[in-house]
């Protein structure tokens, strides 16, 4: 099974959307005014953890599976974290109504439309919609890890790094359970096995199996 266009060249595009990277300016203390790239890319990953969140709450509606309320839990966790740093930065948060399905980034609010679209065509859709998601996270936060410094922003972003890791995991073992095998989205394959074969990561150290 393959979640490929027309869902992909939208969120392939609003990968490209996102903020780029940009080289750090200096070594800007965590007190620091953050730099329009900072501040860019942080209000950004505020709406893309919403949009996680509310993609599952609608697919554990559809679909009653409880990964997606447990996940979609995790993902409020990662929006609020994102609220705390906009707030001690004094950032603008864009989410101006809290509602599922609701965004000020047009590019996300399509993506949320097309995560909709083909998740409700099947269980198994609904699932690959959801680990497509979480590869995207993660080509995201990476980027956002390497064009700042400052430590507190690095760190939030590994602690969602590591949980989209975790979350891409779970989303994989169920598309298989179904006996489907799954096959990378928009991360390589070699990075999908690579992390759905190593441990579900806890506290910054992996579980030893």
């Amino acid at each position: 099974m393959s979640i490929k266009s027309p869902f992909a060249a939208v969120a392939l595009a609003v990968v490209l959307a996102a903020p780029a990277a940009a080289r750090p300016l200096g070594n800007a203390g965590d007190t620091a005014a953050l730099t329009p790239t900072e501040a860019e890319t942080l209000t950004y990953m505020r709406e893309e953890e919403k949009l996680a969140r509310d993609v599952y709450r609608v697919f554990y509606g559809e679909w009653g599976l409880q990964i997606f309320a447990n996940i979609s839990r995790s993902e409020q966790t990662h929006t609020d974290k994102i609220k705390l740093l906009l707030d001690k930065y004094r950032e603008p948060d864009p989410v101006l109504d809290d509602r599922t399905g609701v965004f000020t980034n047009d590019n996300l609010a399509e993506l949320y439309d097309d995560c909709l679209t083909k998740g409700e065509v099947s269980e198994a859709d609904a699932l690959h919609v959801a680990a497509a998601i979480e590869e995207i996270d993660m080509i995201d936060l990476e980027r956002a890890i390497d064009e700042s410094a400052k430590a507190d922003l690095k760190t939030v972003y590994g602690q969602l790094l590591r949980g989209s890791r975790n979350h891409l995991r779970a989303f994989v073992g169920q598309i298989e359970a179904q006996g489907i095998e799954y096959d990378a989205q928009y991360l390589s394959q070699e990075e999908v096995d690579a992390i759905v074969d190593s441990p579900v990561e806890r506290g910054g150290r992996r579980r030893r199996r």
